[in-house]
């Protein structure tokens, strides 16, 4: 081992020895390399440094954001945040139009919605919808369909459908940022006169509408419009598609028609349940109430009335001339003193006053309920159940704002998606809670007609759904989830402007009011509810008892044969008297 030490020493010292004269010689040769690349890395580098911006070079880069412009960026507000649900906010926002069309025009809507795929492409469709409505003014057509913020239901206060003057020109925007193809558009206002073709698409440098194509063209109804979307998308059915808001519009609207042809070819039809149009809302006034002091100088200043009297008894609804001369003289003010002369004191004053006074609920002619027969009948529309109800609150008011709650109910569901197997249950006996726990109630939301699909959690129908207390009328129910069982719970909220969430109109915002109201609407279908699974349950009792007796009496009628030595007839009255005595006391 001492040798083998000694030479792998050796080896090591000569080794080293050899590697030195040889690093040497390559640090000789490289010396000049070296140098020139130590003067190199000498000299500032050739990077650009980030200069110090000025007061001045920020102000040059300012300027004017178009709200196209920031919808195209941020179009995930707008619901088209991923392609399924893009397909969907499309076809949503073009469906709402057309049935608020048709009946602002006093027609009755009859809509074709076509999803077709693009060269047999998994992610492009051409989505069509197509009405008999009044059709659209040849000139207002670019604006509408290519151009945000841009209609006629923002300043009116009456419900509808649309609040915004966003979501068609919305969805025509992304068909055009995801294919680069513009809006198609075919509209008629009447049969005496030719029909227009468009082709539009959105500046969204400038939220302008650019006009590709302008032309006569064939349409085949007298009246009525066709608009044409190609775009990025997702189909699939289940829940939060198509599919299912078509089938819950058609609860919320029996007078519409709806037809159907979906991207595998396939047609359904959803045929007219009521020949009757609907409540067709009327414009009203704002309230005092839901009128900030802002707003209400700003309209001071911009009222036609010459008198602050009668300013606020023509811009405003429920105050009289009478009620307008009595807030003004507690806040100080003339009746004649001119509405432009108003100061921002004098309305912080005049706020004060008629917030502190008591006056009449907002006119509720303003908003229409599907009522109560028909909110049953659209949902024996979609689903089959053993029990119905339903319940129409009277109208309430929040910030000034006229709404009412509706709520129907179906129990007992036969569709295998949403309730339980209940012969299985007679035939094994068991408890109802039993077999309520495999599955969850099925809520179905709806503002203004319209189904909401996402977002359920940050509705306030949800949270008003969760407070009541479903264990009292018959319900399973853990905490901070929905109640369990073979329930379909429909809610619908109407109001002149819809407190929803964000722009893409998922959820309403949690007003207390409002929950109140919801509240209060189910609890009342929920007490209807209670009262009958009470009911079924001691029938179900009842004739498990039955079926006791039917059992042992028999036995019973044989022992006492055998006992006391009786004869066949003897037996067989006793038995019946036998009989007899317990239905009776079972009914007691």
């Amino acid at each position: 081992m001492g040798f083998d030490f000694d030479g792998a020493a050796d080896g090591g010292v000569q080794s080293s020895a050899a590697d030195t004269a040889d690093s040497t010689a390559v640090m000789e040769m490289e010396e000049p390399e070296l140098a020139a690349e130590s003067e190199a890395t000498s000299k500032p580098s050739r990077r650009r440094k980030s200069e110090a911006a000025t007061a001045e070079s920020m102000a040059a880069k300012q300027r004017d954001i178009s709200v196209s412009e920031f919808f195209a960026k941020n179009r995930h507000l707008l619901g088209f945040d991923n392609p399924r649900k893009a397909l969907l906010t499309a076809v949503k926002e073009a469906v709402d139009n057309s049935l608020d069309a048709c009946e602002e025009a006093h027609i009755l809507p009859h809509i074709t919605v076509t999803i077709a795929p693009v060269d047999g492409s998994e992610n492009k469709f051409r989505m069509t919808v197509k009405d008999n409505g009044p059709g659209i003014v040849a000139k207002q057509v670019p604006n509408i369909f290519a151009r945000l913020l841009y209609g006629s239901k923002f300043h009116s206060l009456k419900m509808s459908r649309g609040q915004q003057g966003i979501g068609i020109s919305a969805a025509g925007m992304y068909g055009l940022l995801t294919t680069g193809e513009p809006v198609q558009i075919m509209t008629r206002t009447s049969g005496k006169k030719p029909a227009n073709h468009y082709h539009v698409q959105i500046d969204t440098t400038k939220n302008r509408p650019e006009v590709i194509l302008d032309e006569e063209c064939e349409f085949d109804l007298p009246h009525g419009t066709s608009v044409t979307i190609t775009m990025e998308g997702r189909y699939q059915k289940g829940k939060q598609s198509i599919d299912e808001y078509l089938a819950q519009t058609a609860i919320a609207n029996p007078h519409a028609a709806f037809t159907y042809i979906a991207p595998d070819g396939k047609t359904y039809d959803y045929p007219r349940q009521s020949n009757e149009m609907p409540f067709i809302p009327v414009e009203i006034k704002p309230h005092p109430y839901g009128v900030e002091v802002g707003v209400l100088f700003k309209m001071a200043r911009q009222t036609e009335a010459r008198t602050m009297r009668e300013f606020l008894r023509s811009d405003f609804s429920r105050i009289s001339q009478a009620i307008a001369e009595d807030l003004l003289k507690k806040s100080k003010l003339s009746v004649n003193m001119k509405p432009w002369d108003l100061t921002i004191k004098d309305a912080e004053r005049l706020h004060g006053v008629i917030n502190s006074t008591k006056l009449m609920a907002p006119p509720t002619d303003c908003i229409g309920p599907i009522g109560e027969e028909k909110l049953v009948d659209g949902l024996k529309r979609v689903v089959d159940a053993e029990f119905y109800t339903s319940c129409t609150r009277k109208p309430a008011v929040y910030r000034g704002n006229p709404f009412l709650v509706e709520a129907a109910l179906a129990y007992g569901c036969k569709d295998a998606s949403e309730a339980g197997n209940t012969d299985e249950e007679e035939d094994t006996g068991m408890p109802a809670e039993k077999e309520e726990k495999d599955q969850l109630m099925r809520l179905v939301r709806f503002a203004n007609r319209v189904p909401l699909l996402y977002q359920q959690s940050a509705c306030a129908t949800y949270k008003a759904v969760l407070d009541v207390n479903w264990r009292s009328y018959g319900l399973g129910q853990s905490r901070g989830a929905l109640p369990s069982g073979p329930v379909m719970l429909m809610v619908h909220i109407a109001s002149v402007w819809v407190p929803f969430t964000s722009e893409s109109k998922e959820a309403v915002a949690h007003y207390p009011e409002i929950i109140k109201e919801i509240k209060l609407a189910v609890q009342e279908c929920g007490r209807k509810l209670g009262m009958h699974v009470r009911k079924q349950r001691r029938i179900k009792d009842e004739m498990i008892k039955r079926g006791y007796i039917e059992i042992y009496l028999p036995h019973i009628g044989q022992a006492l044969k055998d006992i006391l030595t009786l004869k066949d007839p003897q037996v067989e009255k006793l038995v019946e008297k036998l009989k007899v005595t317990l239905e009776k006391s079972r009914t007691v």
